[in-house]
């Protein structure tokens, strides 16, 4: 008893401030616009989880015997102008994405430019690498610079196109593993190691699908979920925070968000424009993924066989990462994933690895620099606006 009795005040303390960081996170974010010094600045902290990602994936190349110098000289060779388009489509892939969830927002009598909507997906994507919630974390950095802009009166709406976009998008992942498994079997060329994983990846991801959907139509279930997230704020904070107030502004936010869900159920024309954009960004990423072993002239495998392959291990590694339980599987593990996955399917190890490398440099560290531009400059240009306005006032 005593030791349970521990274990509960150790486990609540450790919870409490964890909620409390969090929550600082949350003022430091919202405040940030009120600070004086605009310099950017990366830390330690910022580097931290990517750099360990790289070291995984380097031990796991070693312990697998893989020739790096090899690897080196692949790269070396590859072709750079059709590497530098598979670089553009990038661009291409995550001006889609924004597209995708901007025509959803905009139903919603949300208003974001074309240009804005762009921004804020970048800036969601670098917060989606540095963070380890990948699942969630682009989602809330879209949702604070929305209602930054326009206020928390429309909370509820952006949460409600975030969530319809999320399971479109998902929606789009699991018919791409099915097409996918289904030109490697026409090949006989599926390992059952592999049959297995797909079959599993897509049951989850279909029990997570209806599970969203379950708590897009049950508001009850939600104001449930609420409910009970508010008393254990309330019992961790220790009367710090106000739970009634929470409550309020939550159960608000919640039936402006199930409004909103029921409004798309009433637009199949405007859900279906966003499948379409979706579908086209997806299909711009695996292009790239095709690009990417067109430059290093690998053409030993059919072209059916090799749009298979891409097929099955971009939808999986995809998969993993959309499940929204914030799994940390942004660095390392994917790398770790996708060679394995294109040497289970008939690629060799070196050219698994170099295509896995390629591939990673493109859709992970070009985007974390483009990323981290956009996300400065946005917060830079918040900072100056505040500053003026304050000056203005002032005056």
């Amino acid at each position: 008893m005593v030791w349970a009795w521990k274990s509960k005040r150790f486990c609540g303390c450790f919870l409490e401030k964890y909620i409390i960081w969090v929550w600082n996170l949350l003022e430091s974010s919202r405040d940030a616009a009120l600070m004086v010094s605009v310099k950017p600045k990366v830390t330690w902290k910022t580097i931290l989880l990517p750099a360990i990602g790289i070291a995984a994936f380097l031990i796991y190349l070693y312990l697998f015997q893989v020739d790096i110098p090899e690897i080196i000289v692949t790269i070396q060779s590859a072709n750079p102008p059709i590497y530098f388009l598979a670089a553009l489509l990038i661009l291409v892939d995550t001006f889609l994405y924004a597209m995708a969830w901007r025509v959803l927002l905009n139903f919603l009598s949300v208003k974001l430019s074309v240009w804005k909507a762009y921004l804020y997906v970048w800036y969601g994507t670098f917060m989606d690498i540095i963070i380890p919630a990948e699942s969630v974390s682009g989602e809330i950095s879209r949702v604070y610079l929305v209602t930054r802009e326009q206020g928390n009166g429309v909370s509820g709406q952006v949460v409600a196109s975030l969530v319809a976009h999320r399971l479109i998008s998902m929606g789009v992942g699991v018919a791409t593993i099915v097409i996918g498994i289904g030109m490697l079997l026409a090949e006989r060329l599926v390992d059952p190691l592999i049959f297995n994983l797909c079959s599993f990846l897509i049951a989850i991801t279909i029990f997570f699908l209806a599970l969203l959907i379950l708590l897009c139509v049950k508001e009850k279930w939600t104001l449930k979920i609420i409910d009970w997230v508010i008393k254990i704020v309330e019992v961790v904070s220790r009367g710090r925070w106000k739970p009634a107030t929470l409550r309020e502004e939550a159960v608000k936010i919640a039936r402006m968000f199930h409004n909103s869900i029921k409004q798309f159920g009433r637009a199949p024309k405007v859900v279906a424009a966003s499948i379409f954009i979706s579908s086209l960004s997806w299909l711009s990423y695996l292009i790239l993924s095709y690009l990417v072993f067109l430059a290093l002239g690998f053409n030993a495998l059919e072209f059916q066989v090799l749009w298979g392959i891409i097929l099955v291990t971009q939808s999986t590694v995809s998969a993993i990462k959309s499940i929204p339980v914030g799994v940390p599987f942004e660095v390392g593990l994917p790398e770790i994933t996708m060679t394995t996955l294109y040497n289970v399917l008939g690629v060799p190890f070196g050219i698994s690895a170099t295509a896995t490398i390629l591939t990673r440099i493109l859709t992970v560290w070009l985007r974390f620099f483009i990323g981290f531009a956009v996300q400065q400059w946005l917060e830079i240009k918040a900072i100056t606006i505040s500053l003026n306005t304050n000056t203005a006032e002032k005056a």
